[in-house]
């Protein structure tokens, strides 16, 4: 019984470029690290092909699957209706080597920042629009909740649950009042 994928994303070979770059811009900004560029770079070549064969990222039908990490395995599985924002972002060194970072957000998730954010997928726009269109079509095949007729007999049963409990509660601490005495 397995989900078919609707769309997967793919990442740009570029992402090694990027990477490298920005490590030898932290290492001449550190100065100290100036003798160590090579072995960054030669470091970071090695290991950037296997980090993006470990990167994917597959739009279901009800969720998104993002799944990386070469040591570290990390999968997280994010429901469409969760999901509040798509960003796309471009950095100055990102637009330089033409990549994108695609960020998602989701509903009830704490602290700032993306959940889950994914740098240089192929055709980032186009995945945004893939995830927001499955998302739209989602919301929209759902069925509402009740409808107004029942609306007001479940709020007065709910009223009357409220004034049940508020009398338990009442008659609870009249009896702790009196066993006090």
């Amino acid at each position: 019984m397995s989900t078919p994928i609707l769309k997967s994303a793919k990442f740009d070979s570029k992402v090694k470029s990027y990477w490298m770059v920005l490590g030898i811009i932290t290492c001449v900004l550190c100065l100290v690290g100036i003798p160590f560029i090579p072995f960054v770079a030669f470091i970071i070549w090695l290991v950037a092909g296997r980090i993006l064969a470990a990167m994917s990222a597959n739009l279901l039908e009800r969720k998104l699957v993002v799944k990386r990490g070469v040591f570290f395995k990390e999968e997280k599985s994010i429901p469409l209706e969760k999901i509040t924002d798509v960003g796309l972002s471009q950095g100055p060194l990102m637009r330089l080597f033409g990549l994108y970072r695609l960020s998602f957000e989701t509903a009830g998730q704490s602290g700032h920042g993306a959940l889950v954010s994914l740098l240089g997928v192929v055709d980032a726009s186009e995945f945004r629009e893939a995830i927001l269109t499955q998302k739209d079509n989602l919301t929209a095949q759902q069925p509402t909740t009740k409808s107004a007729v029942h609306e007001p007999q479940s709020q007065v049963e709910l009223i009357r649950a409220l004034t049940y409990s508020v009398k338990n509660i009442e008659q609870m601490l009249v009896t702790m009042l009196d066993d006090k005495k």
